[in-house]
C-alpha cells in the first residue's frame, strides 16, 4: 500500500537513492533483488543506489565504535542524496511505545527536511514499514504473534506521521503478511529476516507499489541484471562497511600512515564503485557493457618495518628447526609449495568424511582494492591414508574467514560483519547456497574479530572478540543485542539465539572444551587461560546464575591465539587430555599443560614439558616484534613460523596450522607494510613413535543407530564429530532413537556416564528437554558428569541464562562511540550537511582523529599533582609542565584493559629504554618490563587493568624535555608523553 497525500514519488534522471535502516534495508544488498526491480523498472534513468543499511540501527539510535566512522548526514552528504528510503521500525518496536516512534519519526523528517545533502534541495523521503514476523510452525521459534502486535501498531504509527507529514509510505507489513500466506515455502530464515526468495517478493512487490511496473527484462535480462547490481554491492559494501576501520579512521590510524594508506582506497573502491553503476544502467536497458577500472588511482605504496633479510624456509626442512619430545615425531601435511591455496591459515576443522579444512586468509588483513579476492575456505583430501595431503579443493570464496564451525550439513563461518551458512546442496564439493544468519558483527579490527567457532555441547556456537569493535545483532527475541564488551559469545543456528557470556580482555582468542564440557578460553594479547564455569548464587529472596571464569594456570607467554585438548590414545598416557596453548611471538611453538580436576569443578593447569617450538631455546624471547626483530647470527629456528589452530584428527594425530609471516602485529606495521606474507602456508602433523594411530571413525553419511554408538569411544574428538554430524539429522528421527538406545545404558555403571551426558547434551542440541534423563545424570557416580547436568539444569530452566555485554563509553575501546542522533539528543540543531568538495571522495569523518593535545602547567603549584590514565595505547596527559626542583605527585590509573607501566627516564632516552624492555625476553613480566638503565629516573610497577600507583618524587633541578614512556612491549611508539622542566 501506498500513501503520501495521493501523490506519488517522482524520480528524475540521474537521481541517487540511499537506502538507509536496519536489518532490512542492509540484507536487500546481499541478494541484490531490490535494486534490480528498481533498475528495470526505470531503466532511462540512469538511477544510482547506495545503500547505508545496518543491523540494530533505529531512527534516532545508530550507534558506531568510533565517532571517525561519520554520522549518517555526513555519508548522506557525500553520496549527495536526494532521495531517501527509510527502513525503520524493527528494532524500535521492542519499546512498545508507538507514541515515542512517532516523535522520533517526525523529529528524523524535519532535520532530514532541512537538509540539501545534494547542496541543491531537500532530498524525497520514501518510508517503509517493518515487515511482520513469519510464524515458521517451528518449535525452535517464536511464532511471532507478540512481534507482529507490536509491528502492527508501530506500521500504523509510522503511516499516521506520513500523511500528516506529507511523506511517501510503504506499508510492508500487510503485504508481507499476505506473502507468507500465499508462499508454499518460507521466506524468511527466522520470521524477521527475509531469505532470498523472501528479498525478490519484497523488492518486486516495492517496485510495483513505486513505479507499477518491475521491469519487462524477462529471466534471463533480470539474472543479468541482478548479477550487475551484486557486483556493485559487493564493492560498495567494501567500501561502506570497511574491515579493520580503527585502521582507517579509528585509534590505529594514526600508526605508521594507516590513515593515508587506507584512506585512498576508499577513494580506490568509490571509483570500483561507480564502474559498476554503469554496467547496471546498461543492461537495465538491455544492453551489457565491459567494466574498465583504469581510471582507479593508484593505491598508496607503503615500505616496511622488518630490517632483517626475510627469507622463508622450505616447508619440509623447517621440521628440522623444531624441537619435539623425543616420543613424537612431526611431518608436513601440506603447504604452499604444493597447494598454493594455502596461504595465512587462520584456523582449521575436520569434518565427518574426515577431511581437513582450512580458513586460508590470503587478503589478510584485509582486501586490497583492485586485486582478485584470495579468501577462501578449502578442504585437503588424504586418499592414500599416508599421512599427507593428495588434493586440494576451494569450497568458497569468503572475506576474512576468522573462524568456521561445521553444523547441520554444512559451514558457519565468520565474514564479519556477518555469520554466514555455506552449504553444498549438488554434491559437487563446492559451496553453492549462502544465508546470512547474522550481521552486525564487529569487523571494526580483523585481528579482534569474531574467532575460534566451535560447537558447544549446548548446541550453541562460541566464538571470542577482543577490542575496538561494536556489535549489534538482530535476533526475532528482543531488542539488538549491542555490545563493545571483549570475550565470550554464544548463539544458536537453530533457535538464532544470541548472548554475551564472560568478558576476556582484551583480544580474546581460543576456545576448548574438555570431555565433560568444561570450557576453556585463553585471551590472546596477554597469554592469560581461563576456565569458563557456571556460578549460582541463592538468597532468600533470589537465585542468580551466571557464567564465570577463574584462571587456569600462572600465564608465561604471548600472544596466544588458538588452544585445545589433546585426548588421544594415539599418544602416550603423558599427553591424555593435556591442554595445548598456541603461541606466536618469542616462544613460537605449541605450550603443554596438565588438567588436574579437583573437588567442585575447579581445574588447575600445570606446565609440563615443552611440546614442540621453533629453535632450540624455548624461553619466552623475545616478547614482542613491535619493534624490527634482529635475528642472532646463532639462531636455529624459523623466525616466521607462527602456530595459529591445531586439532586432533580422525587418525589420532595432532594437525596444526603454521600462519608463516614476517609480521605477525598491528602496530607499528601499516596494514600494507611490504613484508606482510601473502604466499605462505603450512599444516603440519605431530604423531608419536612406535605407537599405532588410530582407525578413523566412519561418521559422515552414516545410520543414526551407528552414530550413536560412538558416543561410546574413548576419542574425545570421535564424539564431537557425531554431535556436529546429527545436527544436521532430522530431529524427529534423532531423539526417538536416542531415547530407545539409551535403554541399554545404566547410570551406575561409570562407563555409561558419559554416553549418557552425550545424549543429555544431544537433547540440548536439538532443543528437546528431557528431565527424566536430566534426573539421572544429576545422581550419576562421575562428580563432573553431575556438574554438567547442573549446567543444563540451569539452561532449561526458568532462571535467567541471556546476557548483554556493555556498550557504554566506559568499555575499552568505545571511548569514542556514537550512539543517539544529533535530531534527537539536540532537537533545536539547526546544523546541516552539504556534500565534501573533492568530488565526494575521502571517508566521512576521517579527517580529525582523536583530540588536541593536553597539556597541564603545574608551575604555579606548592606540589605538581597530576593523574595520567591510559586506554586506547595513550597516556590521557601528553605533557605536564613543572619547575625544577618542584615536588611532583603523579598518578598512574590504569583504567584500560592492558597491562601498563609509566617511566620517566632522561630527555631523548625513550626509545632506547623501551627497546631494551623488548630485549628482556621471558624476563620481562617478571621485572615489570623495567630494564636496568641509569637514564629511568623514576618509574610504576606494571599496573594491570583497574590498578592506580602513585609516583612521588622532586622533578629534575636540570631544565628539559623529561620523557615518560610505557615499556610494555608494543606500546612504547605510542605511549609517550613529556614532563618538561621549564626554568
Amino acid at each position: 500500500m501506498w500513501s503520501c497525500g495521493g501523490e506519488k514519488l517522482e524520480l528524475r534522471k540521474g537521481d541517487r537513492i540511499v537506502i538507509i535502516g536496519n536489518s532490512l534495508a542492509e540484507r536487500f544488498q546481499h541478494d541484490g533483488w531490490f535494486e534490480a526491480y528498481l533498475q528495470a523498472a526505470r531503466p532511462d534513468d540512469d538511477l544510482t543506489v547506495r545503500n547505508l543499511g545496518y543491523s540494530g540501527d533505529q531512527v534516532h539510535y545508530r550507534p558506531r565504535s568510533h565517532e571517525g566512522f561519520g554520522s549518517a548526514d555526513s555519508h548522506l552528504a557525500r553520496l549527495k542524496a536526494n532521495v531517501i528510503f527509510s527502513f525503520f521500525g524493527y528494532n524500535e518496536s521492542y519499546e512498545d511505545n508507538p507514541e515515542e516512534f512517532k516523535l522520533q519519526l517526525k523529529a528524523w523528517i524535519d532535520h532530514t527536511r532541512a537538509q540539501k545533502y545534494d547542496s541543491v534541495s531537500a532530498p524525497r523521503i520514501v518510508m517503509f514499514s517493518p515487515i511482520s514476523h513469519e510464524d515458521l510452525k517451528s518449535p525452535d521459534l517464536p511464532d511471532g504473534a507478540e512481534n507482529n502486535r507490536r509491528l502492527e501498531a508501530y506500521t500504523k504509527a509510522m503511516q499516521e506521521v506520513a500523511k500528516e507529514m506529507k511523506v511517501g509510505f510503504v506499508d510492508l507489513f500487510k503485504e508481507s503478511k499476505a506473502l507468507y500466506e500465499k508462499s508454499e515455502k518460507p521466506l524468511t530464515i527466522n520470521g524477521v529476516h527475509l531469505n532470498e526468495e523472501g528479498n525478490r517478493q519484497i523488492g518486486k512487490y516495492i517496485s510495483e507499489t513505486l513505479f507499477g511496473r518491475s521491469g519487462t527484462l524477462g529471466e534471463a535480462g533480470m539474472d543479468s541484471l541482478r548479477s550487475a547490481v551484486l557486483d556493485k554491492d559487493w564493492h560498495w559494501f567494501k567500501r561502506y562497511r570497511t574491515t579493520s576501520g580503527n585502521d582507517v579512521w579509528g585509534t590505529r590510524s594514526i600508526q605508521d600512515g594507516n590513515k593515508a594508506t587506507l584512506n585512498r582506497e576508499l577513494v580506490m573502491i568509490d571509483t570500483l564503485t561507480a564502474n559498476r553503476d554503469r554496467r547496471i544502467w546498461a543492461r537495465a536497458k538491455g544492453k551489457d557493457m565491459e567494466i574498465d577500472d583504469s581510471n582507479m588511482p593508484e593505491p598508496i605504496i607503503v615500505g616496511t618495518h622488518i630490517t632483517r633479510d626475510v627469507k622463508y624456509l622450505d616447508p619440509v626442512e623447517a621440521i628440522s628447526s623444531m624441537t619435539v619430545p623425543k616420543d613424537l615425531q612431526v611431518n608436513l601435511f601440506a603447504s604452499e609449495k604444493q597447494f598454493p591455496e594455502i596461504v595465512n591459515p587462520v584456523a582449521m576443522q575436520v569434518d565427518g568424511k574426515g577431511r581437513t579444512w582450512v580458513a586460508a586468509w590470503g587478503d589478510y588483513p584485509k582486501w586490497e582494492p583492485g586485486k582478485k579476492t584470495n579468501d577462501r575456505l578449502i578442504y585437503l583430501t588424504d586418499e592414500d591414508g599416508d599421512g599427507m595431503a593428495d588434493k586440494v579443493n576451494t569450497f568458497a570464496y569468503v572475506s576474512n574467514p576468522t573462524g568456521f564451525e561445521f553444523w547441520n550439513g554444512g559451514v558457519i563461518v565468520v565474514s564479519a560483519p556477518d555469520i554466514l551458512f555455506l552449504k553444498d546442496t549438488d554434491g559437487d564439493g563446492v559451496a553453492d547456497h549462502k544465508e546470512y544468519l547474522f550481521g552486525g558483527i564487529g569487523s571494526d579490527d580483523t585481528h579482534h574479530t569474531a574467532n575460534n567457532l566451535i560447537y558447544g555441547p549446548d548446541g550453541y556456537i562460541y566464538y571470542q572478540r577482543g577490542i575496538f569493535i561494536l556489535e549489534n545483532v538482530e535476533t526475532p527475541y528482543g531488542p539488538a543485542e549491542e555490545s563493545g564488551t571483549p570475550g565470550l559469545y554464544r548463539f544458536n543456528p537453530r533457535t538464532f539465539e544470541f548472548s554475551f557470556v564472560v568478558e576476556n580482555t582484551p583480544n580474546s582468542h581460543g576456545i576448548s572444551f574438555d570431555r565433560w564440557g568444561n570450557q576453556f578460553i585463553t585471551d590472546g594479547t596477554s597469554g592469560k587461560a581461563f576456565q569458563v564455569y557456571v556460578e549460582r548464587k541463592v538468597t532468600s529472596t533470589t537465585d542468580v546464575t551466571v557464567y564465570a571464569k577463574r584462571p587456569l594456570f600462572q600465564q608465561t607467554v604471548r600472544p596466544v591465539c588458538a588452544n585445545t585438548i589433546l585426548a588421544s590414545s594415539h599418544f602416550p598416557d603423558d599427553y591424555w587430555n593435556n591442554f595445548l596453548l598456541l603461541n606466536v611471538i618469542g616462544y613460537q611453538g605449541i605450550k603443554r599443560y596438565y588438567l588436574d580436576y579437583k573437588p567442585e569443578g575447579v581445574i588447575e593447569g600445570r606446565e609440563a614439558e615443552n611440546f614442540l617450538f621453533t629453535g632450540t631455546d624455548p624461553t619466552f624471547r623475545p616478547n614482542s616484534e613491535a619493534a624490527p626483530r634482529v635475528i642472532d647470527a646463532n639462531y636455529k629456528g624459523d623466525p616466521n613460523f607462527r602456530p595459529s589452530d591445531a586439532l586432533t584428527g580422525p587418525d589420532g594425530a595432532l594437525y596444526f596450522c603454521d600462519w608463516q609471516n614476517a609480521v605477525i602485529t598491528h602496530s607499528p606495521y601499516n596494514l600494507r607494510d611490504a613484508s606482510r606474507d601473502q604466499v605462505h602456508g603450512r599444516v603440519y602433523r605431530v604423531t608419536a613413535k612406535n605407537r599405532p594411530l588410530l582407525t578413523p571413525a566412519k561418521i559422515g553419511g552414516e545410520p543414526v543407530e551407528a552414530l550413536l554408538e560412538l558416543y561410546k569411544s574413548r576419542e574425545d574428538e570421535t564424539r564431537y564429530r557425531v554431535r556436529v554430524e546429527l545436527s544436521g539429522r532430522d530431529t524427529k528421527e534423532v531423539i526417538p532413537k536416542a531415547k530407545e538406545w539409551l535403554k541399554n545404558l545404566d547410570i551406575n555403571k561409570e562407563e555409561d556416564v558419559l554416553p549418557m551426558l552425550e545424549i543429555l547434551w544431544l537433547h540440548q542440541q536439538h532443543n528437546v528437554k528431557n528431565h527424566d534423563l536430566l534426573k539421572q545424570i544429576l545422581k550419576a557416580p562421575v562428580e563432573q558428569a553431575r556438574l554438567a547436568g547442573q549446567k543444563v539444569a540451569w539452561l532449561w530452566s526458568d532462571r535467567n541464562s541471556h546476557f548483554k555485554g556493555s556498550s557504554e563509553k566506559t568499555i575499552t575501546g568505545m571511548q569514542f562511540r556514537t550512539f543517539y542522533e544529533s535530531f534527537w539528543t539536540h532537537p533545536d540543531s539547526v546544523k546541516t550537511e552539504e556534500p565534501p568538495h573533492a568530488h565526494g571522495h575521502g571517508s566521512a569523518g576521517a579527517e580529525s582523529v582523536g583530540t588536541p593535545p593536553v597539556v597541564i602547567d603545574l608551575t604555579k603549584e606548592a606540589v605538581a599533582k597530576v593523574k595520567i590514565e591510559t586506554a586506547l595505547l595513550k597516556f590521557s596527559v601528553n605533557q605536564f609542565n613543572v619547575k625544577p626542583g618542584q615536588q611532583v605527585e603523579l598518578t598512574l590509573d590504569n583504567v584500560d584493559l592492558m597491562q601498563h607501566n609509566l617511566l620517566v627516564v632522561e630527555p631523548g632516552a625513550a626509545d632506547e629504554v623501551a627497546q631494551q624492555a623488548i630485549d628482556l625476553g621471558d624476563k620481562g613480566l617478571k621485572m615489570g618490563f623495567i630494564p636496568e638503565n641509569k637514564k629511568i629516573l623514576h618509574a610504576t610497577r606494571l599496573l594491570d587493568s583497574k590498578q592506580k600507583e602513585v609516583l612521588k618524587f622532586a622533578a629534575p633541578k636540570q631544565p628539559g624535555d623529561y620523557q615518560y614512556v610505557c615499556t610494555f612491549p608494543g606500546h612504547g611508539p605510542v605511549m609517550r608523553g613529556i614532563m618538561k622542566v621549564v626554568p
